[in-house]
């Protein structure tokens, strides 16, 4: 399953502290061709890995480009997959080549989602002149977009900061309680909390570390009546 935990602050206290730290694993058969994270050949704005599965070439999972746009997508677990939807890849990279602001742009997608199989999208600007804006949505939740901003400064719902702005995101809604969610939002938050003493390299090696733990977390998945997987635990 895939997993990102992300912890957000768009004003830092301390002047060696992170706006934003993001760590994240794709979970995926060895056998999809795929590649490597690199800048595109035809746009060295975007940084990101490829998919290059046949009908699927040129979406992405996670991805940012130097004007300050980020977007990071998981698959929402659910017991069949449509095989005539959009490929959801897409999302991430139309976010990253487009003009508009991430909350305007899962907007736009709120009123598509229903042409896509289940996914949870995370869509950011960053910018030291505008202020960060880091946005969700999920298309097996509410139907509409959330600003995740300290303070609620922004005019619309959105989830209240949890854990100094920290958030988890898996195969289910954003901070849907998962064993595996919880563990690993743990281990993310102990190596955050000291992430201001780390030198860079030593903090992303931390942040690996956390990534390549391999320790079992039991899930009991259970089918709701709309047909959709969810776990208790």
């Amino acid at each position: 399953m895939c997993i990102i935990f992300f912890k957000f602050d768009p004003r830092p206290v301390s002047k060696n502290a992170y706006r934003l730290i993001l760590a994240a694993n794709r979970d995926e058969f060895y056998h999809r061709p795929s590649k490597l994270a690199d800048f595109w050949g035809n746009n060295n704005e975007v940084l990101s890995g490829l998919d290059m599965e046949e009908g699927k070439e040129g979406g992405t999972w996670l991805g940012i480009s130097t004007r300050g746009k980020l977007a990071a997508l998981t698959n929402y677990l659910q017991p069949r997959q449509d095989r005539d939807a959009r490929g959801r890849g897409e999302l991430v990279t139309h976010f990253l080549t487009t003009d508009m602001d991430s909350l305007s742009y899962l907007k736009k997608v709120s009123a598509e989602g229903h042409l896509y199989n289940g996914f949870n999208l995370i869509a950011a600007d960053l910018s030291t002149e505008k202020g960060d804006v880091v946005c969700y949505y999920g298309n097996r939740g509410e139907p509409e977009p959330v600003v995740l901003a300290p303070g609620g400064s922004i005019p619309c719902s959105f989830f209240q900061l949890r854990d100094g702005g920290t958030y988890g995101l898996s195969n289910a809604l954003l901070e849907t309680p998962w064993r595996k969610l919880c563990f690993g939002k743990q281990l993310f938050l102990e190596a955050v909390e000291r992430s201001q003493e780390l030198p860079k390299d030593a903090l992303i090696a931390q942040l690996l570390h956390v990534l390549n733990n391999d320790e079992a977390c039991q899930i009991q998945l259970l089918r709701t009546r709309a047909g959709s997987m969810c776990s208790p635990f």
